[in-house]
């Protein structure tokens, strides 16, 4: 067994990454090949990896290997390195140095295009299967807002905005943001309902996406991003925890009808019969993800004068305890899953925010006192505060106070399936989204410059490998979709104009086309030295951050 889960372990950790990142080297130094065998150079070696040969096969004039550390790849052509030795004309003939500049061009910048082109590929690919996406429903809108007194509600579906078709929430967004501080019209319409076309104000709001070129987006003031899931929270010994119901569990359907975001759950109230499926996590211990389907079945009568769902014993369960972390002041202190957070230093606490500004806030000096409520009993614990690096979503680095917890609270977000209706929609929505992300691997770059993004966002291999074992473990779409970002940032990457880089290679023949001769040796060699440090160094920090953030 021992065995077995060993090479289990390798199979889910590694081949995901050797798969992954071979395809896209393979991709990167095809581009090379092809192109130089287009313009007459001879191709010696075409290696994925580096290192001892595993496997070679020679084929004409080329030599096909499969190397030992699969880690990147080469294509070796005859006269690439500039030698100063005499050569014949027929060797000249089939040599990379005395090819046209414009040759030359077109064989280094081939390999990086190939990486971007076959981003177009996957993302095309992913479109025609059907791309799971967040829908065009509106999850949930703001009493008394702008978007509820234009006449939207919870779980609209918006068909169009301006007289224009989308089919999901990022469509919707995008044709939105041509309507800042102006009013657009929105047809939409509840579940089998008439169709409405509903005007509504639309404002601009600063876009709080770093990696982008626009600084603002259009924004409908009170719809909500999300709506809150259906995890609940069970008092205990209440009529809901009598029938069944526990903290922790997924309302998934009641009867047979799902459930969507928290406010569907006044459907609990009834004086008819309830099934009720839920989730339930298996707890072997609190590490434990697994879950299991479960199917309750309760009758509330009218005697016992229950009319919402607090009255039936379930509540929100954003200040239960979802997890509590290894190591952290919070478990040396006792806490555990599932804890009810009451008052922190006598102060209530009501909502998560509560507790995240209340321990934010912290003075450094003395323990707090946590009051929560476990099984029933208010239990007190004291604990110390400490402070910690962590990254946001926009890739900055936040120092605060933190104690190791995280809420339950869950989120409900529509999703829904985009399918590009043939293969050429299929591929303009690939050229669509390789932009995208190419434009987003730049911004990266330039707000990283900026100071606005940390440098601990930088990842080596192990970042690689954990995106590649994590998309494979998620799915397909997430798998070809990881693949699809990181085959544009090869793409970006690549054409950075640092030495030893193609990009580099480049400003080297743009040098040449401006002063009308190749540059001596002598620079270049100098040049590539500098490429290499600073490559080296690049590798360095991003293996730091690596071994930072995954290991410790």
């Amino acid at each position: 067994m021992n065995i077995q889960n060993i090479l289990s372990q390798a199979f889910d950790n590694i081949v995901p990454f050797v798969v992954l990142l071979g395809i896209l080297v393979f991709v990167h130094e095809l581009g090379h090949f092809l192109v130089a065998r287009f313009c007459g150079v001879r191709v010696e070696v075409f290696s994925l990896g580096f290192g001892k040969k595993l496997f070679s096969h020679k084929r004409g004039d080329t030599t096909y290997c499969l190397s030992l550390i699969p880690l990147g790849g080469y294509v070796k052509m005859f006269g690439e390195q500039g030698s100063t030795a005499e050569f014949s004309e027929e060797d000249k003939k089939v040599s990379f140095t005395h090819k046209t500049v414009w040759q030359r061009i077109a064989i280094v910048l081939a390999g990086p295009l190939m990486n971007f082109f076959f981003a177009v590929l996957v993302f095309g690919i992913v479109a025609f299967r059907g791309e799971e996406t967040r829908s065009a429903r509106i999850a949930e809108i703001q009493s008394g807002s702008v978007a509820e007194i234009a006449g939207l509600k919870t779980q609209d579906k918006i068909l169009q905005v301006a007289g224009q078709d989308i089919r999901s929430y990022d469509e919707f967004q995008k044709k939105l943001n041509h309507f800042q501080n102006s009013n657009v019209e929105l047809t939409v319409q509840q579940d089998t309902e008439a169709v409405r076309k509903i005007n509504v104000a639309v404002s601009s709001t600063k876009n709080p996406n770093l990696f982008t070129t626009s600084s603002t987006i259009a924004n409908i003031e009170g719809i909500l991003p999300y709506a809150k899931g259906t995890l609940v929270a069970v008092k205990f010994d209440s009529l809901a925890y009598r029938v069944g119901l526990r903290t922790g569990d997924e309302i998934l359907k009641i009867n047979n009808q799902k459930i969507i975001g928290w406010n569907g759950l006044n459907k609990l109230i009834s004086d008819q019969p309830v099934q009720i499926e839920i989730d339930r996590a298996v707890l072997n211990d609190q590490k434990s993800d697994k879950k299991e389907k479960l199917t309750l079945n309760s009758q509330i009568e009218n005697s016992l004068n229950i009319k919402t769902i607090s009255d039936f014993g379930v509540e929100h369960p954003d200040v239960y305890l979802d997890q509590v972390v290894a190591g952290s002041p919070a478990e040396a202190a006792g806490l555990l899953k599932y804890d009810k957070i009451l008052a922190i230093d006598s102060k209530k606490i009501s909502t998560w925010d509560d507790v995240l500004q209340t321990i934010k806030s912290y003075s450094g000096t003395d323990a707090i006192t946590m009051t929560l409520l476990r099984d029933g009993t208010e239990v007190t614990k004291k604990l110390t505060p400490k402070m910690t690096s962590q990254m946001t979503l926009q890739g900055q680095e936040d120092r605060r106070y933190t104690v190791g917890i995280m809420s339950m609270m869950n989120i409900a977000m529509p999703e829904t399936v985009v399918i590009a209706e043939n293969p050429i929609m299929a591929v303009g929505k690939g050229f669509e989204r390789s932009w995208d992300v190419s434009v987003m691997t730049v911004m990266s770059f330039v707000r990283l410059f900026q100071g606005e993004v940390s440098h601990k966002n930088i990842g080596g291999m192990i970042s690689i490998g954990k995106a590649a074992k994590d998309s494979y473990q998620m799915g397909l779409q997430a798998f070809l979709m990881t693949m699809g970002i990181l085959s544009i940032s090869l793409f970006i990457l690549n054409l950075l104009p640092v030495p030893v880089l193609d990009g580099g290679h480049l400003v080297f023949y743009i040098v040449e086309i401006v002063k009308g001769s190749p540059l001596s040796l002598k620079k270049i060699e100098v040049a590539h030295q500098v490429g290499f440090a600073l490559l080296m160094g690049l590798m360095a920090l991003a293996l730091f951050n690596d071994f930072t953030k995954f290991l410790f």
